[in-house]
């Protein structure tokens, strides 16, 4: 196991790799697509860099970061310099800015919502993932325009993982456009 003095040195480098690249992420074009993807209350961990290598491989417009704190880049690849990046503190601001410029907005659930296959999905379209443990920061109830979706699935755990989840939709976007 490494020690803890080891441990502080990592997580020096990884705050430092990650102020770089939120730096270089100011420069950041939107990619060819125009779907958003919304990553709502999602631990600052793993899941964040892969979302970001997929959101740049598939040509996200953006990627909406929201309560999310510092994470280490480095498992995206240099994706997280190309994908433009958002920041929000609360779900609130995020929908507001989306419905602004006329995004509709979904949410992954399982077992929640039309199937992600038998779904329209329009070009302005923003996908929103919530915490693989807690779920979405928000009540959906209480955002009437935002539509659920689900990926079918047929095993005995509960749901995919996150970012599985995410570049599955992405993929489903795309197919559709």
């Amino acid at each position: 196991m490494p020690s803890k003095k080891h441990r502080k040195r990592a997580h020096s480098q990884a705050l430092l790799r990650y102020e770089k690249q939120r730096r270089r992420n100011l420069l950041a074009q939107p990619g060819v697509h125009d779907f958003i993807i919304v990553l709502d209350s999602l631990k600052a961990g793993f899941n964040i860099p892969k979302i970001l290598r997929s959101a740049e491989v598939f040509g996200a417009c953006e990627i909406h970061l929201i309560n999310i704190g510092p994470f280490d880049p480095a498992a995206s690849k240099g994706a997280f310099k190309n994908v433009p990046a958002r920041f929000f503190d609360t779900f609130d601001q995020c929908h507001t800015d989306l419905t602004e410029r006329n995004y509709n907005l979904f949410t992954l659930e399982a077992n929640r919502g039309q199937q992600l296959a038998e779904a329209q999905l329009p070009g302005k379209s923003a996908f929103v993932f919530g915490h693989e443990e807690f779920g979405l920061s928000f009540d959906p109830e209480r955002f009437p325009d935002i539509k659920g979706l689900s990926i079918p699935q047929f095993g005995q755990i509960e749901s995919l993982n996150v970012s599985v989840a995410a570049s599955i939709v992405m993929y489903e976007y795309i197919r559709q456009q």
